[in-house]
Parts: C-alpha cells; structure tokens; sequence
C-alpha cells in the first residue's frame, strides 16, 4: 500500500504513527541516534548528543531570566543547555589570574618601549580623523573616561560578589582581559602613529641612567617605569602619562569587556542596569574621543576585537556539543580556553546569593578553617605517644606460648 507523503505531514509525525500500522516498523534506529538532525546527518557520537526529546515541539522552555545572551534554548534540542554540575575550582581562577597579571606586565613594558619610539610631533603631525578634525578638545574628558571605567568596575564587582559562580565568572575575565591586552601588545609595538593631538607632551623617557656603580642598565630603567605604568594601571588620574600606544586603545577595551561582562553575567529583567552599562560604555568612548587622546580607529578597532573576543568565547563555552566535535581544533588555537572550561558543560545560569546567605557562607568558611588551623596548632603542641614496637609484641607472645606448655 502506497500512501503519498509530503514534508509537511513528516514534520507531524511521531514515533508511535511510525510503529502503528500501515507502517508498522518495529525497529527504528533514529530513535536510538537521537532526534538532532545535525547529530543524525553528521554521526555524532552518542556521549555529545543531546538528550532524546520532541525537536520541533519542546514542552519546556529555559527562561531568560536565568540564562545568559537573553536565548530561550531548549536544553534537549541544542547544544546549549544548563550546566549541571559547577566547580568553582578556584585554583584554575588563580593561574587565570597570573595569567593576567603577567600580561599586565608585558603590557607596561611594551608601552615604555613605544613610548620611546614614538615619531616626532615637528615631523609627523596629527593624522587626518573624522571625528578629531570636527570635534575641540575638552581637557577634562579622558579623566571623565576613566571614572566611568571606575564606575563600571564598582558594578562588575558587586556582581561577582552576590552571583553564586563567581569564580568562573573571574577565570573568565581574567583569560579574556589578559587576552585582549596581550594582543594590544601586538598591535602597539608593530606599526608606531602619530600623536593624535597637539596638545600632548611626549617627550621621550630617559633609556638610559647611570647607576652608583658607574655602570648603565636601559633595561632596568624601563623596568622602573613600566611599575610606574603598571601601579597605575596606565591611568592619568594615577599620574600615568603615555604616547605611542594608540593602536588599539585600552581604556575602550576595559570599558567594553566590564559592559559585557555586567550585561551578561545580571537578570535580563534588570533593563535599566543594561541601559546604564552601556551608556557608561559609549559615553566613556565618547570621552576618549573628546580629549584627542586617541584615533577613532583606536577605538573602533578596540571595541570590535573585544566583543568578538567576548562573544566567541561564550559561543563556544555555551556550546557544549560544538566545543567537543571541535576539540582538537579548539585545544590548538585556543589552548586556555580548553584548560578553564573543561569542566564546564554548558551555560552558566544567573544565580545569586542573598546577604544572609553570603553570611552563612562566610561563616562557615571561617569555621572550617580555623578548626584546621587549631587542630594543627594542637598537634604541634602535644607530642604523641611512644609506640609498642610490633617486636616486642611478638616477643611477650611467644614467650607465653612457651611458659603455658612448659606448665602444662
């Protein structure tokens, strides 16, 4: 019997039309491959799948509340679900923080070296810029810059503290703030610009100074003023001073990665801390802009290699299934990204803690740690015991032996 189907009927269809007649199959592979057609066409292997599930007709929905990007995923269908089983595993937050702290470093230096190559302003004047030529310089607008970068990171870190996970949340700035900045490194030391503005002093610093001994060392003197550099935080509200480090600029990173980074990591029902972020976002790149301190394509370039950094990374953290068909490929090119997320399979929801619970949790920390601490301290204190040797055990025991048969 021939009974005509066309595709839109084949998308009604469920198992049991399949296994009733006039069909009447009784064995159907596809039920045990899975549902996901990618996962069917491409054969995935069955641990990467998705659960089994209706695909066109999921009965439950992840609301965007809870889930990050504002996506209504189903966690059946797509490889994006929510991850069932969070460590925080605080020691890879730590080598993520190293990691940030010596590109913090090699940041510093490279600035003192392109500080020290940058053209002169008699022979090269201030480049042709859309935005500079048709907008005055406002002096105070790049320290304005920075107390919004100031603002956001106050925010940033009320976030970190009240959200359960925070300690993925940190190994995840710290790996994506050390990567933007090494690659600022990069972009900074390759190609030297002009000053952008005829109002900047950048006069070249000292390479080299004589030392007590007679002897000259230009190596640690850019060392002495890249901790200058890096004790601000490359900062003028620090005193911190710099030219050459134009392409890209890193004042519009920061702020771009802490506007991502709150809008991402906050409720989605939190529409005027969004709306705030990102004003504080643009209006800090518009500051930049004003005080000359930058090119436009400094900036333009800066914000794009950071949100795609920041969106990339998410895409593949979110995607499971993806990060796993693609696992070699991932651990070459991104090498850190497969050492912090291994153990996280899947999105990270927005969960926080309230004050009392923080209570609670810190409490209890203290608790445990200072039993540790006492019960060390306690044992260093009281010496133990001398031992029987197990000898002299088998000694008595033979030497009973022996008495009880001579008696008997």
């Amino acid at each position: 019997m021939n009974i005509p189907l066309m595709d839109p009927h084949l998308l009604f269809m469920t198992e049991n039309d399949l296994r009733n007649p006039p069909l009447s199959i009784k064995r159907l592979v596809i039920a045990k491959l899975g549902y996901d057609p990618y996962c069917i066409i491409n054969n995935v292997p069955s641990d990467v799948r998705p659960e089994k599930g209706p695909y066109y007709y999921p009965t439950e929905h992840v609301t965007a509340d809870i889930y990050p990007l504002g996506m209504a995923i189903d966690d059946r269908t797509g490889s994006s679900r929510k991850s069932e089983k969070l460590k925080p595993e605080v020691w890879k937050t730590v080598i993520s923080l190293l990691y940030l702290f010596i590109v913090t470093w090699i940041t510093a230096f490279v600035m003192v070296i392109v500080h020290n190559r940058v053209p002169d302003m008699k022979k090269y004047p201030p480049l042709p810029d859309i935005f500079l030529d048709n907008v005055p310089h406002i002096p105070w607008a790049f320290a304005m810059c920075e107390f919004t970068g100031t603002l956001l990171l106050i925010i940033w870190v009320a976030v970190l503290i009240f959200h359960k996970h925070r300690f993925i949340l940190l190994r995840r700035f710290f790996a994506l703030s050390g990567t933007v900045f090494l690659l600022r490194c990069v972009t900074m030391l390759i190609t030297s610009l002009s000053v952008p503005g005829t109002h900047l002093q950048c006069n070249p610093m000292v390479e080299e100074l004589q030392l007590d001994n007679g002897s000259y060392d230009s190596v640690w003197i850019k060392a002495r003023h890249a901790y200058f550099i890096w004790r601000g935080a490359g900062m003028s509200i620090q005193g911190v001073r710099t030219c050459g480090d134009y392409m890209f600029s890193g004042h519009t990173a920061a702020l771009t990665i802490l506007n991502f980074f709150i809008t991402e990591y906050t409720p989605r029902n939190l529409y005027f801390m969004h709306t705030f972020s990102w004003i504080l976002n643009m209006f800090g790149i518009f500051f930049i802009l004003s005080a000359h301190e930058h090119y436009s394509i400094d900036v333009f370039i800066a914000f794009y290699i950071t949100s795609r950094l920041f969106l990339y990374y998410h895409t593949l953290a979110n995607n499971q299934a993806l990060m796993q068909r693609d696992s070699n490929r991932t651990r070459i090119w991104f090498p850190l990204f497969s050492f912090f997320e291994s153990e996280v399979d899947g999105i990270v929801p927005n969960e926080f803690d309230t004050l009392g619970t923080l209570a609670q949790n810190l409490i209890r920390w203290a608790k445990t740690h200072w039993r540790v601490w006492y019960g060390l301290s306690m044992r260093r204190e009281i010496s133990p015991l001398p031992e029987k040797s197990h000898n002299s055990d088998n000694m008595q025991k033979q030497y009973f032996r022996f008495r009880h048969k001579k008696e008997s």
